[in-house]
């Protein structure tokens, strides 16, 4: 018994936690390995968040999925987001309507500015100003913008045909977009499709039903769940990259079940695993769905995702100049 104690607890400690220093001359390169070296908490999380992505971006055989909900698309990690998709990072996009809305309006002149948390919302109200967290958004740069872009993106294609799926309507609209940040521009020019499955839920997919009557633009869904099947089924092995929760997460997970679960999955999120909400439960539950494999390398990273997703992409980059 005391021998199998004794390699219990050799296997067990067999790195040892390290102090280190930073340095104005410290590369982020540096920095992701010392996070490594350091370990606790999120820092070890970081680091092989970053191994798992560099792995999963290099590995010809995987098919790739980049899922993020729509509130980071409003700060300016919307600029590394189309980064990895211009990059050739990821074969597919499954994201909210919200994402959709933030890319249309920054991308046709809207503008978000720096705000705080504590500004009074009522005073915003009264002055024309959303506030998403501490970003300020003039009402004039968000709604009437992407209303006026949807319209005359609708009328265009009604011109071709009545029925679209969500998909097709969205690469037509990063055909449209010469912004080089934008997440559908990008999309459009890597021919990266992206998946909305929650399309009315926001400003672009309301502008669908508002026309309906005008325009009879009509939306194909069913369409869309049967291109990430297909995409699903025909991969030899499925990677995720999972920013945040609700639909987006969960749409990608879920249809991952046809190949038996993803291969590689990593979960960037701020979301609680005890209330049993799908946006908290952490990998090993999806594990017990069929959503990710029992042999998957995957990591949950409970970070603020502008904070530590910029380390993760950083140092797989790093890993990538290596290989």
């Amino acid at each position: 018994m005391s021998d199998i104690v004794e390699d219990v607890k050799k296997e067990l400690l067999g790195e040892v936690v390290k102090d280190y220093e930073v340095s104005p001359s410290m590369t982020v390169c540096e920095l992701v390995e010392k996070l490594g070296d350091s370990h606790g908490f999120m820092a070890g999380h970081v680091y092989r968040a970053s191994r798992i992505l560099a792995e999963m971006t290099s590995d010809p055989g995987a098919t790739r999925i980049l899922a993020f909900t729509g509130n980071i698309v409003s700060t300016g990690l919307r600029g590394v987001l189309a980064q990895m998709i211009r990059e050739g990072w990821f074969h597919a996009v499954i994201t909210t309507c919200g994402a959709i809305d933030h890319d249309i309006a920054r991308s046709t002149g809207g503008k978000y500015y720096k705000g705080d948390w504590g500004y009074d919302d009522s005073m915003l109200r009264a002055i024309g100003v959303h506030r998403l967290g501490n970003v300020l958004i003039p009402v004039e740069d968000y709604g009437l913008v992407v209303e006026k872009f949807a319209r005359r993106l609708f009328e265009e294609l009604v011109r071709e045909k009545k029925k679209w799926s969500v998909s097709d309507v969205l690469r037509e609209a990063g055909r449209r977009i010469s912004d080089k940040n934008s997440i559908l521009r990008a999309a459009y020019e890597r021919n990266v499709p992206v998946f909305v499955p929650g399309i009315y839920d926001g400003a672009f997919g309301s502008q669908v039903v508002f026309n309906y009557h005008s325009l009879g633009l009509e939306l194909d869904l069913i369409s869309d769940e049967r291109k990430i099947i297909e995409l699903v089924v025909s991969a030899e092995r499925l990677g995720g990259l999972i920013i945040g929760g609700g639909i987006s997460k969960h749409h990608t997970i879920w249809w991952a079940q046809l190949k038996e679960g993803l291969d590689y999955a990593i979960y960037i999120t701020t979301a609680v695993e005890y209330d049993g909400s799908l946006s908290g439960a952490h990998p090993r539950e999806a594990v017990s769905w069929g959503k990710i494999k029992p042999s998957a390398k995957n990591i949950v990273v409970y970070a603020d995702a502008t904070i530590a997703l910029p380390l993760i992409v950083v140092g797989a980059m790093c890993q990538l100049v290596k290989k």
